[in-house]
């Protein structure tokens, strides 16, 4: 035992974590599965930490919660006291959870020599974190869109627009980690600017944020789940969305969210966010099969119908997207259904992970292709396949 932190710390050699997320393609169930990937205890992580082991470099990211800073497991600063640290598989997940990258250790280049522009850039967003920078922006600043992708790919695994969106979300959703009032989270954290803060609270959440008590609200939570960390939003009915912060479509999904219910969404407490946290934990721990949460699905009336569909495929079975079709009567509209599985608002609630290809493929799952897997395996699905040509009873 650490006294001075007061965390238990694994003594002698650590193993690097076996925490990188699988390429999968469609991979079929009659091929090996892959296994189960975890993340190492926080233990062995803070211990790594501390060590400063090069070998996890890369590996992990550590975050300061006193700072809102993210950094690489060597860098130079003084090692936090580990009930002010959390960790992070990505840069990406660090960004979407509201932290900033060290100046010091520079986490997002890993110490790799990357041109002068893109400095410049970062320093464009961090100077105002609520901008969209376009392609045509970067064009007036003589900057090829296609190359500044490919640097932003190669040096930061995700595009410079993918970069732009993690940031802007990190900020707006960083008070709902702690159910703070949204100004007073971001002064908090020690912005550099509180216009840029206010521009991307307003483009996300649709309301500037001193008229956020104003209007009629919807209750948000940030849940955590060993597949990473979820926003849940309730209204008076029940849940409204469920999704995981790190997804791409995450605020595509929140502007759909304002305009199908015309709320204000602020950090909360609900006794349905209660519920749906709870029964989730349950869920993860394979203590539960079922959800009770009331759910709300506002979409089209073809929507509806394909989301209707999926809550009836039961725990532990899978569906190809042709039955899936067949079961809501429009057996030719399996591309459809597939765009409608895309658009689902509550994710593992609404099971569209147990939708795969006619041959057991894991293609096409917004939060990613290694969760689909992952949470067939905590389900035991099997693939319970009929002719696609027949209805599904």
């Amino acid at each position: 035992m650490d006294s001075a932190r007061g965390v238990r710390v694994r003594t002698g050699p650590v193993d690097p974590p076996k925490w990188s997320r699988p390429k999968i393609a469609c991979q079929s169930p009659t091929r090996s599965r892959y296994r189960p990937i975890m993340p190492p205890t926080f233990a062995a992580l803070y211990d790594a930490l501390e060590k400063r082991s090069p070998e996890f470099d890369g590996l992990f990211f550590t975050a300061v919660k006193t700072t809102k800073i993210f950094c690489r497991p060597i860098c130079p600063a003084k090692t936090p006291f580990a009930k002010n640290v959390e960790f992070f598989p990505s840069a990406q997940a660090a960004l979407h959870a509201g932290y900033r990258a060290c100046k010091r250790c520079h986490p997002l280049d890993m110490g790799q020599e990357k041109p002068e522009w893109v400095e410049r850039l970062l320093n464009q967003i961090e100077d105002n974190p609520g901008r969209r920078m376009t392609d045509t922006d970067l064009r007036n600043q003589n900057l090829d869109p296609v190359q500044v992708r490919r640097v932003f790919l190669k040096a930061y695994k995700m595009s410079f627009h993918a970069y732009q969106r993690a940031r802007r979300m990190g900020l707006a959703l960083s008070g709902l980690r702690e159910g703070k009032d949204a100004v007073e989270a971001a002064m908090a954290a020690d912005y550099d600017s509180e216009s840029g803060f206010r521009a991307a609270f307003e483009r996300i959440l649709g309301v500037p944020p001193h008229k956020a008590q104003q209007t009629q609200p919807a209750w948000a939570k940030w849940i955590e789940t060993p597949l990473g960390s979820m926003l849940a939003i309730v209204v008076e009915e029940g849940l409204a969305l469920l999704e995981f912060v790190d997804r791409r479509m995450l605020e595509t999904q929140l502007k759909i969210f304002q305009k199908r219910f015309n709320r204000t969404i602020l950090p909360g407490s609900h006794p349905f966010l209660a519920l749906t946290e709870r029964e989730m934990n349950e869920y993860f721990s394979n203590n539960r099969k079922e959800f009770t949460v009331p759910l709300v699905m506002r979409g089209t009336e073809f929507q509806e119908q394909v989301w209707n569909a999926l809550l009836a495929i039961p725990y532990g079975e899978s569906r190809s997207y042709a039955q899936q079709a067949a079961a809501i009567q429009s057996p030719k509209a399996v591309r459809a259904v597939g765009r409608a599985n895309g658009d689902n608002r509550i994710a593992i609630i609404i099971p569209c992970h147990r939708v795969v290809n006619s041959d057991g493929g894991l293609c096409g799952y917004g939060g990613g292709l290694w969760r689909k897997q992952r949470l067939l395996e905590i389900e035991g699905a099997q693939p319970s396949f009929i002719d696609a040509s027949r209805s599904v009873q």
